[in-house]
């Protein structure tokens, strides 16, 4: 019965999203099945942690929407989530509600799904709010200056954001504890989220594929047209490397360092 009242609120929630703009049709069909995964198989819990990163993160992608209009030519894709970005973000979390459901009394798996939701949510704060900082960001490499919306680029404005992110996320998580130590749980889920925002940053400045429009005389994560309409060429990273397979390592890394984070503070 969880399973197939899971099932409709993931195939509610992911038509409401659609009819509001927050997802294409693809997005919203691949939310319906990851969301009615974590809905259905891990219950309140898992689904409250899910809703807290797409409601708070969906709200800030509209935010500031003028002023971050200017910078939407850098960013490979818009407000408005696809598959792709849907299962970057969520893809992760509906294999370990799988994993949870294989090893209900295991506590890691619920470590590491907070980990996962606390850096993507850490990751869209800090890159919806950071574009916002008074002066220039810099490059996480190596300190340089670059132009607002850089992939790789940070700030402090940003790393703030990126923290308040984790911080919501580790403060849902702690609701419901599922079993875990919470304060461990809680240091864990932040740790994690800035962990795997920060490893964004970095793939974005070193192996991220980014491109450049000759019209425009800018880089940008558009492929295989800018904006303008201009076929864009390759300027570095790997081919392969988009931004949704940057946003899914983060997610990964933010669940790996959670769950590591938390053995240490809960040993």
């Amino acid at each position: 019965m969880q399973l197939i009242i899971g099932i409709s609120l993931g195939i509610l929630i992911a038509a409401l999203a659609w009819k509001a703009g927050a997802l294409n049709r693809s997005g919203a069909a691949a939310a319906a099945v990851s969301g009615g995964l974590v809905f259905g198989l891990g219950g309140l819990p898992w689904a409250t942690l899910l809703l807290t990163f797409f409601i708070s993160s969906s709200a800030l992608s509209r935010a500031f929407s003028k002023r971050k209009l200017a910078l939407s030519e850098k960013f490979s894709k818009g407000h408005q989530r696809d598959w792709g970005q849907v299962l970057a973000n969520g893809g992760l979390g509906a294999l370990l509600v799988i994993v949870h459901t294989l090893l209900p009394n295991e506590i890691w798996p619920w470590v590491a799904f907070s980990g996962a939701m606390a850096a993507v949510n850490a990751d869209t704060w800090a890159t919806e709010l950071g574009v916002l900082n008074p002066s220039a960001p810099r490059l996480i490499t190596n300190g340089q200056q670059v132009e607002r919306g850089t992939s790789g680029a940070i700030s402090l404005w940003g790393s703030l954001a990126a923290l308040g992110g984790a911080m919501l996320v580790g403060t849902s998580a702690i609701l419901f504890r599922v079993g875990a130590v919470p304060i461990a749980l809680f240091g864990s889920v932040i740790l994690g989220g800035l962990a795997g925002s920060f490893f964004d940053s970095f793939l974005g400045a070193t192996v991220q594929s980014i491109y450049w429009c000759p019209n425009c005389q800018k880089e940008t994560e558009r492929y295989p047209l800018h904006l303008c309409g201009t076929q864009t060429i390759q300027q570095r990273g790997w081919p392969w490397l988009d931004n949704d397979w940057v946003n899914f390592g983060a997610s990964v890394i933010g669940a790996l360092a959670a769950v590591v984070v938390y053995l240490l503070l809960a040993s």
